[in-house]
């Protein structure tokens, strides 16, 4: 038994949570104090690189959270089986841990070629992708912030994909899709925070897609958003170090492999 039931059902629940989510989860971000000694990249750096202003970034989040949740309640609706009296069976967690794993695994594909495919064609990129790294200096509010196109095929089509060759039911799909949404947040957050779960787990983490936002790593570390499996295969994958800058922060050095 979940919170939500008999509340909200797993379909709405598996809709709109991960919005909810994004939002207070990239707010808390937005809401900390600067941090200085943290950032991958200094206030100054963030003011002067990024091209678009904030509230440029709010609205084209919500457009794209629009178009996710058309989406996600269309997909819900021709894949749910049972009738308004019926309670769908979950897995065991043996069974839920393997779907979600699974799911990881196919949206990581997903995302790593359609993301490399639109840096690679010249159009795709000048006309689409480039609207994503405008943000220069990435942070938690415009994980999210691309082209309404881009993020119907990248991130909408992909949790769509996962879900169906996963064969997850909505109320794991609800977990997972909240699951991605704050790693996605957290990847572009800018901030190398002592303790991070996911630094500790992921090695694609912050650092790891701030080389990518980078000029000299634009065709690398294409990976996104759990691990950096595609990128070891095939070539574009490019590691990193933390260096302390003089004017204290951090800072993600790109390294040739």
């Amino acid at each position: 038994m979940v919170f939500w039931e008999g509340y909200m059902s797993d379909e709405l629940m598996g809709t709109f949570a991960p919005i909810v989510v994004y939002w207070l989860y990239a707010g808390m971000y937005q809401l900390l104090p600067p941090l200085d000694q943290y950032r991958l990249h200094t206030r100054k750096e963030e003011d002067q690189k990024n091209l678009v202003p904030l509230s440029a970034v709010i609205k084209g989040v919500l457009i794209q959270q629009l178009a996710q949740a058309t989406v996600a309640q269309l997909l819900f609706l021709v894949t749910s089986k049972r009738s308004s009296a019926e309670i769908i069976v979950q897995p065991p967690i043996v069974v839920l841990l393997i779907q979600i794993f699974m799911a990881m695994l196919v949206m990581d594909t997903w995302q790593y070629f359609v993301h490399r495919y639109m840096h690679q064609n010249k159009f795709l990129y000048r006309h689409i992708h480039s609207q994503h790294h405008r943000l220069v200096v990435p942070y938690a509010i415009g994980a999210l912030y691309n082209h309404p196109l881009e993020g119907l095929l990248l991130d909408t089509f992909g949790g769509a994909i996962s879900f169906l060759i996963s064969g997850m039911t909505a109320r794991t799909a609800a977990f997972f899709f909240c699951f991605a949404v704050i790693k996605t947040v957290d990847d572009h957050c800018g901030l190398w925070l002592p303790g991070n779960i996911f630094h500790l787990i992921f090695q694609n983490n912050t650092a790891y897609h701030d080389i990518h936002h980078q000029l000299q790593g634009l065709k690398y570390n294409y990976s996104q958003p759990f691990f950096s499996i595609w990128d070891k295969i095939l070539g574009t994958h490019m590691p990193f170090s933390l260096i302390s800058r003089r004017e204290g922060g951090l800072e993600a050095k790109p390294l040739k492999d």
